[in-house]
């Protein structure tokens, strides 16, 4: 086996047990269509439903928790209309994409938040998290699509989008279960 091909098959070994780790019915799916990506993931946290609220509106500290987001800021709050600029980069092995946005974000508290991108190097991006009780802990389910600004290769673009967002994913359920453990 080629060292490439070892260091690939290592890297994606690695995620898959971190992913492990995360609640265990995790899930993240990433189909292409031409440009666009469109993104599905869900798994049940077992965690008070204000817990999971709270870590998915800590917008200010997002980057401390979500890999490749460097910078997380509020930028407006006015009721449940938030303005939120990130910054960050997208890595897959040797390949990188800075990626920024300014999201429009709409709270229905307790029940979803909504995001579209207003700004930024995204062409498209829309995103939606759905959260339902049920026995154990929250349902969390995650649905958008992105359209980058940017070129990205078709079989490499796909895997980059996919390790992406699993990655994000399960760091989301994870920093949720960790304040869920805390008591937080």
């Amino acid at each position: 086996m080629r060292t490439g091909a070892k260091l690939l098959l290592a890297a994606l070994l690695a995620l898959e047990v971190a992913l492990a780790g995360a609640a265990q019915d995790l899930t993240v799916e990433v189909k292409r269509d031409g440009a666009s990506f469109d993104i599905r993931a869900a798994a049940t946290v077992a965690a008070p439903l204000a817990t999971v609220w709270e870590v998915l509106t800590d917008y200010e500290h997002l980057a401390g928790f979500i890999p490749g987001l460097s910078q997380s800021t509020v930028e407006l709050r006015a009721a449940n209309r938030v303005l939120v600029e990130q910054k960050g980069e997208a890595r897959f092995l040797v390949f990188s994409f800075p990626m920024e946005v300014r999201l429009e974000v709409l709270e229905s508290p307790s029940d979803s938040i909504t995001s579209r991108a207003v700004g930024g190097n995204l062409k498209r991006m829309r995103g939606r998290y759905d959260l339902k009780s049920v026995d154990g802990g929250i349902l969390l389910r995650y649905s958008g699509e992105m359209e980058p600004d940017f070129e990205l290769p078709p079989v490499i673009g796909t895997l980059a989008v996919r390790t992406m967002a699993e990655e994000q994913f399960a760091a989301l359920v994870a920093e949720i279960e960790r304040r869920a453990a805390l008591g937080k």
